[in-house]
Formats: structure tokens, C-alpha cells, sequence
């Protein structure tokens, strides 16, 4: 079997081969200190306090990134599904690279001590000190948990689950939150993030399908809801 056959029936292969890429320039982007950084800032973010708490949405990101794509891939009969909300992650995730490099960007909001330290501070502390404040507009964590939760609300199995949907949508706007809530993100880069996605879904979920197969929804799908 050539590689192109073998793509053309696994084309989830292309996410495998695009996840180890995007890690590599992630990780490079990460390890820049010799250029000037723009801070990122806004009033909002002033009014926003620090709230620890908000770490247990934050770690449940990763859960609920591989859970939604895993559990969408194993919907065989609507895969249309799965390629739209990966092709979404991709598009986004490398403008997102593409924005660092060129804006080299970063924010100033980390607590400088925690005056209540707890076991959630002491998750928080292990967190700044192995992702830099560096690279945050418009912030992948947003970006990724709004892509997911759509992809999850538009799935045929949750059309009429309205509780599941609900549930996913709180999930995501927790999620959001907590990257303000952490002072890991600042409000501009939760809008920015918003605005990028909504940049793209039109593409992916509109466009693109009446012109690429396998992006094609299957007679019995549906239309995606937010």
C-alpha cells in the first residue's frame, strides 16, 4: 500500500504526524528569550482576582480533549464529525504558532506568592514553573475547549441529550475562565481565541464540506450546534 492510499483511508494519521510537528515549534517558541516580548493587558483583566480553585477546570482541559476526539473517532458512521473538529484544531493551533512568531507576546499577571498555599497553589506553582508566561495571544486552552465543545454539541448521538450538551458548555466556559482565573491568560487573549474560532468555523463547517468528501456530513448527520 503507497502512503497515499494509506492516508486516504486513515486520514487521522495526518493529526498524528501534525501533533509531534506542532510540539516541536511550540517548544521552540517557548525556549525564545533573546527578543523583545509585547505585554499583553487589558483593564479587565484588573477586575479578574486570583482564584485557585479554578485549577481543577484547568487540568480537566486535557480530559476533555482526548476524551471528546477519541470518543468522536469511534463514531464510525459520522467520521465527518471527527475530521472537521480535527482539521479546526489544526488550522487553529498553527495560527496560533504563526502569531507567536511573529508577535512574540506575554504577560506580566502571575502572582509573585500565593498567601493561602494549599494543594491547588502547590498544582499551580508546579505549572508556571514548566509553562513560561510567554506565547498567550490568542490563547491555544481557549481556542481548543471551544472547538471541542462544538464538536461534542454537534454530534448526531447528542442531538436530542440536551442535558450532555449543557453540561459540555458549562465544562468549556469553566475552562475559559480559569485561564483568567490563573493568570495564565489574559482577557485579550480569551476574545482573541473567541475570534479566531469564529474566523474559522465558517470555513471548516460551511465551506469546505461542499467541496472536500470527507468533510461531507453523512445523510443521517446534523448541523453542528454551539
Amino acid at each position: 500500500m503507497t502512503w497515499k492510499n494509506f492516508l486516504k483511508n486513515n486520514k487521522h494519521f495526518l493529526f498524528i504526524l501534525y501533533f509531534p510537528a506542532y510540539m516541536y515549534c511550540f517548544t521552540w517558541l517557548e525556549a525564545r528569550d533573546d527578543i523583545p516580548f509585547t505585554t499583553i493587558h487589558c483593564i479587565v483583566d484588573d477586575w479578574i482576582p486570583f482564584c485557585e480553585i479554578f485549577i481543577i477546570p484547568y487540568l480537566t482541559w486535557f480530559l476533555y480533549v482526548v476524551v471528546v476526539l477519541l470518543y468522536l473517532y469511534f463514531q464510525r458512521a459520522h467520521l465527518d464529525n471527527f475530521y472537521r473538529c480535527v482539521f479546526i484544531l489544526m488550522l487553529g493551533m498553527s495560527t496560533c504558532l504563526f502569531v507567536y512568531y511573529i508577535f512574540p507576546n506575554a504577560q506580566t499577571m502571575r502572582p509573585a506568592e500565593f498567601t493561602n498555599p494549599n494543594i491547588f497553589t502547590d498544582i499551580i506553582q508546579f505549572i508556571y514553573a514548566n509553562d513560561t508566561d510567554t506565547n498567550v495571544l490568542p490563547s491555544i486552552h481557549v481556542y481548543n475547549s471551544i472547538a471541542i465543545h462544538v464538536a461534542f454539541a454537534g454530534s448526531p448521538a447528542f442531538q436530542n441529550r440536551k442535558g450532555f450538551r449543557l453540561g459540555s458548555l458549562l465544562l468549556c466556559t469553566l475552562i475559559c475562565l480559569s485561564t483568567m482565573f490563573l493568570k495564565q491568560h489574559s482577557f485579550l487573549d480569551v476574545i482573541t481565541a473567541l475570534a479566531l474560532y469564529f474566523i474559522y468555523y465558517p470555513l471548516i463547517y460551511r465551506i469546505l464540506p461542499k467541496k472536500l468528501d470527507f468533510l461531507r456530513c453523512t445523510p443521517s448527520g446534523q448541523e453542528s450546534n454551539l
